[in-house]
Formats: C-alpha cells, sequence, structure tokens
C-alpha cells in the first residue's frame, strides 16, 4: 500500500519548549536547487522577548551548576547527535560524505567543548602578585544571557557558536541561519532530550534583520555574538543599540569553522571576579 509520508513542522525552541510563532507566520526553506524542503516557523519580537525571559530565567540555576555537570551535559548533547547522525547529514545536504563529515565535525566540537568546562577556569583564572599579607584570586563568571546570530554553516556553525556560551555557565538566544534553518531546530530536539534545562539555548528561526536589533536593544540581554551577520550596516546598528547597555559584542568576522577553535568564544563571554582574601585569618 502506498502511504502519504508524514511532514516535518518545524517550529521554535524557547524554554525547552517546540511553540509556534506568535505571529502564526512561516516561510519555506528550500534546498540549494530550489526545491521546496519545508515550511519553518518566522519568529516575531514577541517570541523574541519570550526567549529572553526564559534564558534569564534558567540562568541561575545553569551558571550554578558545577562545571563539570556542564561538561557531563554538553558530552551528552554530543552522544544524542551522534545517533541522529544520518538525519542530519541528510538536512545539511551537498554530498552524503561531505555532510556526514560536518556533522562527525559538529559532534567533535561539541566534546571538545564539554572537556573544557572544568579547566577554563584555570586557565582563565589567576593568582595575582600583591604587596601586602593578602591572596587576591581572580576567577572568571558567565556574563548572563547571550543573543547570538548565528552563522550561515547551519550545524557546525551553529554549534560553534553556542557551545563555548553555554558551557562557560552562560545562556543564551539564537537566531538561526535564515535560508537553512532546518538542522538548527533538529538539534533543538537534541537539545531537549540531552539533560540541559529548558531555557538555556533558545532557538529562534526567521529574519535575522527583523530579530536582531531588537534583541541587541533588549536590556536584559548582556552578550550579542553578531557572527553571523552578513550585512555591515545591520551589524553596526545593533552595536549601537548594544551600547545602551554596556553589552559584550563580539563583531561579524570572516571564519573557518574546521579549524581549531581555541578559547577566544569561551572566554569573550566571561567577567573577572577578583577576590582579596587576608593571609593567617
Amino acid at each position: 500500500m502506498s502511504r502519504l509520508s508524514v511532514r516535518k513542522t518545524y517550529k521554535l525552541y524557547i524554554g525547552g519548549a517546540f511553540p509556534r510563532s506568535e505571529s502564526g507566520r512561516s516561510y519555506p526553506v528550500t534546498s540549494a536547487k530550489g526545491d521546496f524542503l519545508a515550511n519553518a516557523s518566522r519568529a516575531s519580537r514577541k517570541d523574541a522577548r519570550d526567549a529572553v525571559v526564559a534564558a534569564r530565567k534558567a540562568f541561575p540555576g545553569w551558571s550554578g551548576a558545577t562545571p563539570y555537570n556542564r561538561g557531563q551535559i554538553l558530552y551528552r548533547v554530543a552522544e544524542m547527535l551522534e545517533g541522529r547522525r544520518g538525519q542530519f547529514a541528510e538536512e545539511l545536504g551537498g554530498g552524503k560524505r561531505a555532510a556526514a563529515e560536518r556533522v562527525d565535525a559538529t559532534v567533535d566540537r561539541l566534546v571538545w567543548y564539554a572537556g573544557w568546562s572544568d579547566k577554563i577556569a584555570a586557565v582563565h583564572g589567576a593568582a595575582n602578585p600583591v604587596a601586602g599579607p593578602y591572596f587576591n584570586l581572580s576567577s572568571p563568571e558567565p556574563t548572563g544571557v547571550v543573543a547570538v546570530v548565528a552563522p550561515a554553516d547551519p550545524l557546525l556553525g551553529l554549534v560553534s557558536v553556542v557551545a563555548p556560551a553555554i558551557v562557560t555557565g552562560n545562556t543564551c538566544v539564537v537566531v538561526a541561519s535564515e535560508p537553512s534553518p532546518l538542522a538548527a531546530i533538529t538539534l533543538a530536539e537534541v537539545l531537549a532530550t540531552s539533560d540541559l534545562p529548558g531555557g538555556v539555548v533558545n532557538i529562534l528561526t526567521g529574519s535575522q534583520a527583523e530579530l536582531a536589533p531588537w534583541l541587541a536593544a533588549h536590556m536584559d540581554v548582556n552578550g550579542l555574538d553578531l557572527t553571523g551577520v552578513g550585512d555591515a550596516d545591520l551589524a553596526l546598528r545593533c552595536e549601537r543599540a548594544a551600547a545602551e547597555n554596556l553589552k559584550r559584542v563580539l563583531r561579524p568576522a570572516p571564519e573557518d569553522w574546521t579549524a581549531d577553535p581555541g578559547i577566544g568564544r569561551m572566554t569573550r563571554f566571561l567577567e573577572t571576579k577578583t577576590v582579596w582574601h587576608p593571609i593567617g585569618i
């Protein structure tokens, strides 16, 4: 018997749930050849505000978790992603072998960041020499809620900007790649079943020109990653809006997502707390 295939409905990912956009809007996603693939939700300003509320609510618990526990959860995300390797390769397209290699690189990237979770404080912190009977210790702490405009690379690039933000204790709101959002929502399904608390990562699909300026201006967002913004005027407007509450901003720049990521993205959204303690008391 012939049967109709069950088409997947791509929604948003906010607070651990999968709502449709409150505006009821969607937009068609097509392949590189122009073939229709699916409809994705077009997030609104209200959806962006809801995502920031969810991220702020999740921040105390996530930042308060032990670094080792955060690393365990990221490793679990890698395990779950590995288990859906075929599905991700199909959604990425562009040749089975190349897509499979891209998925493998994404799994490896998650494992790499998971390993850094309980080491970044030792590398980025310091015991400072002072002239007096005191210990002076500097230690990194997460910035808070980080808004991320994801790059065009729909999976490896996405994970390469989200993982360093959350492994250090931040929560984030992500604007997924506008032309290629399908892998981002499938990744959200992985996150939802990987012990990651709801609200730690929130994924919006839709127009970055519509969403990015409002996230940049939002007074409860503490950091802004503009990596995926290709329009120089839009990036400038976002940076000016971010200055209103002194957000930490990562400007867009060309990236080779297959290269060694280093620790720069982890330290970009960290604050440094310095504590003085008398010696001998």
